[in-house]
This record gives structure tokens, C-alpha cells and sequence, in this order.
């Protein structure tokens, strides 16, 4: 029975890592489908004309998450994992938020929708959630929706709040989210043992040792990931600040 390969394919070498290309239909098709998205809402009602450029945007986050070669190196790297989750979740994620703005939540949908988003980013890194997705392209994919979803539903709560306690809200969640973010990022860096052996065999070829590229998906995540959360709840009290001052 032959081994099974994980979605993006087999680890590429370093040496031929910029000519693995991830040209699977589906992801190839779910590119299309965002900027279709984007097209037909800004097509169907008033908005403000930038609904094309945003869902550009995230298809081209989609692009780098499933298409480019990162998709075969978060094959040999927990790193290049890392730093594909973050591209979901504050590029991808909050660039549909802003392209289908016609999308509502109930109120009090906020906090469900942090509460989704962190249980998602929390299920992604422990080791036997991790090893079925591995193991299974469906698993893999329903794990990718999730995330999406779950950070679409986030960030359309930020992007919504109003004026005032709505959006010290939005800023407390985002530096919830951010605080969340450094906590597996430590987790990481700090531990001592592999938590992810899928990648024991393979860091090598990146000049990493299997513990080292651990660490330094712990390092992706704490400072790259916290820096667009923390800068965009300074922008929302900044913009509070502004209205109420005005008013």
C-alpha cells in the first residue's frame, strides 16, 4: 500500500522549491469563485467600488496559500504552516469581509464569532487534529474552510462595529485574539519536545532541525501574527477617538 502524500504534494527540495506550483483544479477554482464573488457583489448593489480589489486581494492570499510553491514547503515546514495560517486569517479573511459587505451578523455575533475563530486556531496545532489533517485531504480542507470561515466571521464583526463601546469592543477581541496568537507562539518556541513529528524527516533539506523549525513557527506567530491585529485596533480606536471628538 503506497504512503499517503498530503495535500500540496510531496516536500520539494530546496533546490527545485520555486517550481512546485500547487495547480489543483479545486484550489485553482476556489480562486475563481472569490473573484467571482467580488465581481457579482460589487455588480448587484451600491457599494463603494472597491469590492473587485479586495476580493483580488484575497484571491491573491488564496493564491499564495494553495497555489504558490509556500503550499509544497508547509509540506517539509511547520514554519511555512505558520505562516500559511496567517495569511488565512489576516489576509485572506479580512479582505472577504471588506469584499462582500453586504454580509450581516446578529448582534451579539461577536463574540461567537471569536470564540469559533480561536477554537479553529487552537484545534490547528494540536498534534493528532494536525496529523489527521495530514492524513486526509478532506480533513485538510475542512479544516482550511473552517479557518476561513471562522476569521470571515471575525473580522465582519470588527469591520461592522459601530461607534463608541462597539468598537472598544472590536479592539479588545482583535488584542484577545492577538494575546491568543503569542500564547501558541510561546508554546512553541519554548517547548522542548517535537510536537509535529510529520516534519522530522524533512526540515533538513531547509538547513533546519526539526525543533528549530518549531520554534520558529512559534516566532511567525507571535510577532508577524500580532503586529496586523494590534495595528488595526489602534486604527478602530483611532477612528473612535476621532468620531467622538467630532461629534
Amino acid at each position: 500500500m503506497s504512503e499517503f502524500i498530503p495535500y500540496c504534494g510531496p516536500p520539494p527540495e530546496a533546490s527545485t522549491l520555486l517550481a512546485n506550483w500547487n495547480l489543483d483544479p479545486f484550489a485553482i477554482s476556489l480562486v475563481l469563485i472569490v473573484l467571482a464573488g467580488g465581481l457579482y457583489a460589487r455588480g448587484s448593489v451600491r457599494m463603494t467600488g472597491h469590492e473587485p480589489a479586495y476580493a483580488a486581494t484575497a484571491s491573491l492570499g488564496l493564491v499564495i496559500a494553495f497555489i504558490s510553491p509556500l503550499c509544497a514547503l508547509t509540506v517539509a515546514l511547520f514554519s511555512a504552516r505558520s505562516l500559511h495560517h496567517l495569511i488565512l486569517l489576516c489576509m485572506v479573511a479580512p479582505a472577504l469581509a471588506m469584499a462582500f459587505r453586504r454580509v450581516r451578523l446578529p448582534d451579539g455575533a461577536g463574540a461567537a464569532a471569536f470564540a469559533a475563530v480561536s477554537l479553529v486556531l487552537w484545534s490547528w496545532h494540536v498534534p493528532a487534529i494536525y496529523s489527521a489533517a495530514w492524513n486526509s485531504n478532506f480533513i485538510y480542507w475542512i479544516m482550511q474552510f473552517l479557518l476561513i470561515g471562522s476569521g470571515f466571521a471575525f473580522w465582519v464583526s470588527i469591520f461592522r462595529s459601530e461607534c463608541g463601546a462597539g468598537q472598544v469592543r472590536a479592539a479588545l477581541l482583535l488584542a484577545a485574539l492577538a494575546g491568543q496568537m503569542g500564547l501558541i507562539g510561546a508554546i512553541l518556541t519554548f517547548s522542548e519536545n517535537i510536537l509535529y513529528t510529520e516534519h522530522i524527516l524533512l526540515t533538513d533539506a531547509f538547513g533546519l532541525s526539526a525543533l528549530g523549525d518549531q520554534q520558529l513557527a512559534g516566532l511567525v506567530m507571535w510577532v508577524p501574527g500580532m503586529i496586523p491585529l494590534a495595528w488595526i485596533a489602534a486604527m478602530i480606536l483611532r477612528r473612535g477617538w476621532r468620531e467622538v471628538s467630532a461629534a
